[in-house]
């Protein structure tokens, strides 16, 4: 895997209703990571999976609507730590669940998690991570086989381990997450989280009691059918990464597929979903 990412700044106009559907369309590419500015928006892809016609189908770049600009950069992967060191803020959930860096002071939280990502964007998905844990905060996951499926930095999976949920198989395509979520289970004394590197194919024959999905819609809906046949009777299915508008053709995947809508939260047009079996 390249060490190499490049960074599109762009600069927008109007901001808010811009970035958000930038960004939206920037998802359906390879961008993987975002940071909203003060002017705009930071999109961040691997070298790897870049090509030049990148941007050729981002509508809003031509919708006479909106004023954007862009420019970009190659960033080398050794830079990130001091990225997300300036852009980082500790998540506080509801009082009961603290997700904070090393540096940030500990607070009285029921739920205390300490992370230290290899690579990360600033609050670009702060929003899904605070529904997620809402939802978490809200379930029984004692003794509840656990999947968190494009694990990150394994923040859910901790979490889900914290509730005791055992065990946990965490999983995420990209090889600086897979490293990252190991370090920081062991940093959070977890001792039944399994990290693994690797896409839905590594689901075949798993079963699971809860799963979480925090990944983007493409994805949820290419890898739906493999979360629905590994989940277990009466077993729950946990879904953000995605905005309102995907609501329909998220919920009509899961329903034509035999799960049952039961919960929503919404953060800021970010949307996360509950499903039982």
């Amino acid at each position: 895997m390249s060490n190499i990412y490049l960074g599109y700044h762009f600069t927008i106009t109007p901001l808010e209703l811009g970035s958000e559907i930038l960004i939206a369309e920037l998802g359906e590419k390879a961008f993987e990571s975002f940071i909203e500015t003060e002017t705009g928006i930071s999109a961040f892809v691997q070298k790897d999976l870049w090509n030049e016609d990148i941007l050729e189908d981002i509508q809003i770049l031509s919708n006479p609507e909106f004023e954007i600009s862009y420019t970009f950069e190659e960033i080398e992967q050794v830079n990130w730590n001091e990225e997300w060191e300036k852009n980082f803020e500790p998540i506080d959930v509801d009082g009961k669940c603290h997700v904070r860096a090393p540096f940030h002071e500990k607070t009285n939280a029921e739920f205390d998690i300490v992370i230290e990502p290899k690579m990360s964007f600033g609050t670009g998905h702060h929003e899904t991570t605070h529904m997620m844990i809402q939802h978490l905060l809200e379930t029984d996951l004692v003794g509840k086989k656990t999947l968190d499926m494009g694990c990150g930095t394994a923040i859910l999976a901790i979490l889900a381990e914290m509730k005791g949920a055992q065990p946990i198989d965490a999983i995420d395509i990209d090889n600086w997450c897979y490293l990252n979520s190991i370090e920081n289970a062991e940093r959070n004394n977890c001792k039944h989280i399994s990290v693994y590197e690797g896409e839905a194919s590594l689901l075949v024959g798993k079963k699971y009691d809860v799963i979480i999905a925090n990944i983007n819609r493409n994805i949820l809906l290419n890898d739906m059918q493999q979360y629905v046949d590994c989940l277990n009777e009466n077993g729950t299915l946990f879904l953000s990464g995605f905005y309102t508008e995907d609501i329909p053709v998220i919920s009509e995947s899961c329903t034509s597929k035999g799960l049952t809508y039961v919960k929503q939260f919404d953060r800021n047009n970010w949307v996360a979903l509950k499903f039982k079996n």
